[in-house]
Protein backbone atom coordinates (compact mmCIF):
# COMPACT_ATOMS: atom_id res chain seq x y z
CA UNK A 1 0.00 0.00 0.00
CA UNK A 2 1.04 3.57 -0.85
CA UNK A 3 1.88 5.74 1.91
CA UNK A 4 -0.79 8.84 2.05
CA UNK A 5 0.39 12.50 2.06
CA UNK A 6 0.09 13.31 5.97
CA UNK A 7 1.45 15.59 8.41
CA UNK A 8 4.53 13.56 9.29
CA UNK A 9 6.35 11.22 6.70
CA UNK A 10 6.26 7.71 7.35
CA UNK A 11 5.93 4.09 5.60
CA UNK A 12 3.12 1.71 6.04
CA UNK A 13 2.46 -2.26 6.41
CA UNK A 14 -0.91 -3.01 6.00
CA UNK A 15 -2.92 -6.14 8.24
CA UNK A 16 -2.99 -9.38 6.93
CA UNK A 17 -5.71 -10.26 6.26
CA UNK A 18 -6.93 -6.55 5.09
CA UNK A 19 -9.82 -6.04 7.35
CA UNK A 20 -11.89 -2.95 8.75
CA UNK A 21 -10.44 -1.24 10.88
CA UNK A 22 -7.95 -3.26 12.20
CA UNK A 23 -5.70 -2.35 15.31
CA UNK A 24 -2.64 -0.12 14.48
CA UNK A 25 1.05 -0.14 15.57
CA UNK A 26 3.03 3.20 15.54
CA UNK A 27 6.56 3.03 15.21
CA UNK A 28 8.54 6.05 16.36
CA UNK A 29 12.61 5.84 15.53
CA UNK A 30 15.80 6.89 17.63
CA UNK A 31 17.72 10.17 17.16
CA UNK A 32 19.70 10.34 13.55
CA UNK A 33 17.89 7.52 12.67
CA UNK A 34 14.82 7.31 10.32
CA UNK A 35 11.50 5.45 9.30
CA UNK A 36 13.37 2.24 8.04
CA UNK A 37 15.14 1.54 11.22
CA UNK A 38 12.43 0.04 13.01
CA UNK A 39 10.14 -0.98 10.43
CA UNK A 40 12.79 -3.89 10.19
CA UNK A 41 10.61 -5.28 12.91
CA UNK A 42 7.23 -5.59 10.90
CA UNK A 43 7.40 -8.58 9.25
CA UNK A 44 7.55 -10.41 12.03
CA UNK A 45 4.93 -8.75 14.26
CA UNK A 46 1.36 -10.35 14.22
CA UNK A 47 -0.26 -9.71 11.47
CA UNK A 48 -3.60 -8.10 12.15
CA UNK A 49 -1.80 -5.24 13.28
CA UNK A 50 -1.79 -2.34 10.61
CA UNK A 51 2.08 -0.91 10.89
CA UNK A 52 3.08 2.88 10.24
CA UNK A 53 6.49 3.93 10.76
CA UNK A 54 7.04 7.63 11.10
CA UNK A 55 9.96 9.90 10.56
CA UNK A 56 10.66 12.57 12.86
CA UNK A 57 10.53 16.09 11.50
CA UNK A 58 13.74 17.60 12.39
CA UNK A 59 16.32 16.77 9.74
CA UNK A 60 19.79 16.67 10.49
CA UNK A 61 22.81 15.68 8.33
CA UNK A 62 22.67 12.40 6.17
CA UNK A 63 19.79 10.72 5.83
CA UNK A 64 19.38 11.55 9.91
CA UNK A 65 16.11 13.05 11.49
CA UNK A 66 15.63 13.88 15.39
CA UNK A 67 12.38 14.44 17.46
CA UNK A 68 14.17 17.20 19.23
CA UNK A 69 17.45 18.46 19.69
CA UNK A 70 20.51 17.53 21.28
CA UNK A 71 23.16 19.78 22.14
CA UNK A 72 26.75 19.39 23.61
CA UNK A 73 28.14 21.80 25.41
CA UNK A 74 31.64 21.24 26.47
CA UNK A 75 30.62 24.19 29.83
CA UNK A 76 26.99 22.77 30.44
CA UNK A 77 27.43 19.17 29.17
CA UNK A 78 24.77 17.80 27.27
CA UNK A 79 20.90 19.05 26.89
CA UNK A 80 18.01 18.08 25.18
CA UNK A 81 15.60 20.30 23.47
CA UNK A 82 12.62 20.37 25.15
CA UNK A 83 9.81 22.97 23.68
CA UNK A 84 11.04 21.34 20.51
CA UNK A 85 10.08 17.69 22.13
CA UNK A 86 6.98 18.85 23.31
CA UNK A 87 6.12 20.62 19.76
CA UNK A 88 6.93 16.86 18.62
CA UNK A 89 4.62 15.25 21.34
CA UNK A 90 1.97 17.30 19.76
CA UNK A 91 2.88 16.52 15.99
CA UNK A 92 2.71 12.58 17.23
CA UNK A 93 -0.47 13.21 18.83
CA UNK A 94 -2.41 15.18 16.39
CA UNK A 95 -0.59 12.27 13.52
CA UNK A 96 -2.32 9.57 15.48
CA UNK A 97 -5.72 10.78 14.91
CA UNK A 98 -4.99 11.62 11.11
CA UNK A 99 -3.73 8.61 10.15
CA UNK A 100 -6.30 6.32 12.17
CA UNK A 101 -9.07 8.51 9.84
CA UNK A 102 -7.15 8.35 6.75
CA UNK A 103 -6.49 4.60 6.80
CA UNK A 104 -9.78 3.31 8.58
CA UNK A 105 -8.22 2.03 11.24
CA UNK A 106 -9.29 1.23 14.93
CA UNK A 107 -8.65 4.40 17.42
CA UNK A 108 -9.67 2.27 20.19
CA UNK A 109 -6.74 -0.08 19.15
CA UNK A 110 -3.15 1.71 19.39
CA UNK A 111 -0.10 0.97 20.31
CA UNK A 112 3.06 2.99 20.41
CA UNK A 113 6.72 1.03 19.91
CA UNK A 114 9.41 3.37 20.30
CA UNK A 115 13.47 3.08 20.73
CA UNK A 116 15.69 5.59 22.52
CA UNK A 117 14.63 9.35 21.77
CA UNK A 118 11.33 7.51 20.17
CA UNK A 119 10.51 6.29 23.07
CA UNK A 120 10.47 9.07 25.42
CA UNK A 121 8.24 11.09 22.65
CA UNK A 122 5.90 7.65 23.15
CA UNK A 123 6.31 7.90 26.99
CA UNK A 124 5.27 11.66 26.45
CA UNK A 125 2.25 10.73 23.88
CA UNK A 126 0.63 7.93 26.00
CA UNK A 127 1.01 9.48 29.56
CA UNK A 128 -0.24 12.85 28.27
CA UNK A 129 -2.77 11.36 26.33
CA UNK A 130 -3.81 7.72 27.60
CA UNK A 131 -6.96 7.57 26.05
CA UNK A 132 -5.55 7.97 22.37
CA UNK A 133 -2.78 4.74 23.48
CA UNK A 134 -3.69 1.02 24.41
CA UNK A 135 0.03 -0.46 25.08
CA UNK A 136 3.12 1.51 25.01
CA UNK A 137 6.83 -0.26 23.74
CA UNK A 138 9.09 1.39 25.03
CA UNK A 139 12.82 0.26 24.14
CA UNK A 140 15.84 1.86 25.65
CA UNK A 141 14.25 5.03 26.84
CA UNK A 142 13.22 6.97 29.82
CA UNK A 143 10.08 9.53 30.88
CA UNK A 144 11.33 13.18 30.54
CA UNK A 145 8.61 14.55 33.02
CA UNK A 146 9.10 17.81 31.68
CA UNK A 147 7.72 17.11 28.42
CA UNK A 148 4.22 15.41 30.28
CA UNK A 149 1.35 17.83 29.72
CA UNK A 150 -0.10 19.81 32.72
CA UNK A 151 -2.33 17.62 34.95
CA UNK A 152 -1.13 14.28 33.12
CA UNK A 153 -1.66 12.81 36.87
CA UNK A 154 -4.95 13.64 37.35
CA UNK A 155 -6.30 11.89 34.00
CA UNK A 156 -6.97 7.64 34.09
CA UNK A 157 -4.38 5.52 32.79
CA UNK A 158 -6.29 2.48 33.76
CA UNK A 159 -6.40 0.94 30.38
CA UNK A 160 -2.73 2.02 29.52
CA UNK A 161 -0.36 -0.96 28.79
CA UNK A 162 3.34 -0.96 29.00
CA UNK A 163 6.13 -3.00 28.37
CA UNK A 164 9.69 -1.08 28.82
CA UNK A 165 13.25 -2.39 28.73
CA UNK A 166 16.63 -1.47 28.65
CA UNK A 167 20.19 -2.41 28.15
CA UNK A 168 22.23 -3.53 31.17
CA UNK A 169 25.45 -1.26 29.95
CA UNK A 170 23.67 0.99 28.11
CA UNK A 171 26.35 4.35 27.30
CA UNK A 172 24.08 6.03 25.58
CA UNK A 173 21.09 6.46 27.93
CA UNK A 174 22.07 4.95 31.65
CA UNK A 175 19.88 2.32 32.66
CA UNK A 176 19.35 4.48 35.92
CA UNK A 177 17.35 6.77 34.00
CA UNK A 178 15.03 4.13 32.87
CA UNK A 179 15.24 2.42 36.34
CA UNK A 180 12.75 5.38 37.62
CA UNK A 181 9.81 3.99 35.18
CA UNK A 182 8.25 1.56 37.20
CA UNK A 183 7.80 3.74 40.09
CA UNK A 184 6.83 6.32 38.40
CA UNK A 185 4.12 3.81 36.54
CA UNK A 186 2.93 2.47 39.49
CA UNK A 187 1.83 5.84 40.71
CA UNK A 188 -0.48 6.37 37.83
CA UNK A 189 -2.07 2.94 38.45
CA UNK A 190 -0.28 1.44 35.13
CA UNK A 191 -0.34 -1.53 34.53
CA UNK A 192 3.44 -2.68 33.26
CA UNK A 193 6.18 -4.93 32.80
CA UNK A 194 10.09 -3.69 33.09
CA UNK A 195 12.71 -5.43 31.98
CA UNK A 196 16.66 -5.44 31.73
CA UNK A 197 18.66 -7.30 29.32
CA UNK A 198 22.67 -7.73 29.32
CA UNK A 199 23.36 -4.94 25.86
CA UNK A 200 23.96 -1.96 25.39
CA UNK A 201 22.00 1.03 23.52
CA UNK A 202 19.99 -1.57 20.90
CA UNK A 203 17.72 -4.28 21.02
CA UNK A 204 18.68 -8.47 21.27
CA UNK A 205 17.12 -11.02 20.15
CA UNK A 206 15.83 -11.92 23.43
CA UNK A 207 14.24 -8.40 23.87
CA UNK A 208 12.41 -8.25 20.35
CA UNK A 209 10.86 -12.28 21.33
CA UNK A 210 10.00 -10.99 25.21
CA UNK A 211 8.12 -7.38 23.64
CA UNK A 212 6.76 -9.17 20.98
CA UNK A 213 5.10 -12.13 23.19
CA UNK A 214 3.70 -9.67 25.62
CA UNK A 215 2.34 -7.59 22.42
CA UNK A 216 0.38 -11.03 21.38
CA UNK A 217 -1.40 -11.32 24.52
CA UNK A 218 -2.29 -7.87 24.30
CA UNK A 219 -3.43 -6.79 21.09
Amino acid sequence: MQSKNLSLHHIVRPSDPAQTAPPVLFMFHGYGSNEEDLFSFAPELPGELFIISVRAPYGMQGLGYAWYSINFDAEYGKWSNDEQAIESRDKISNFIDEACAAYGLDDKNVTLLGFSQGTILSYAVALSFPDKVKNLIALSGYINEKILIPGYADKSHKNLRIYASHGMVDQVIPPEWAQKAPEFLKKLGIDYVYEEFPVGHGVSPQNFHAFKKWLLGKV
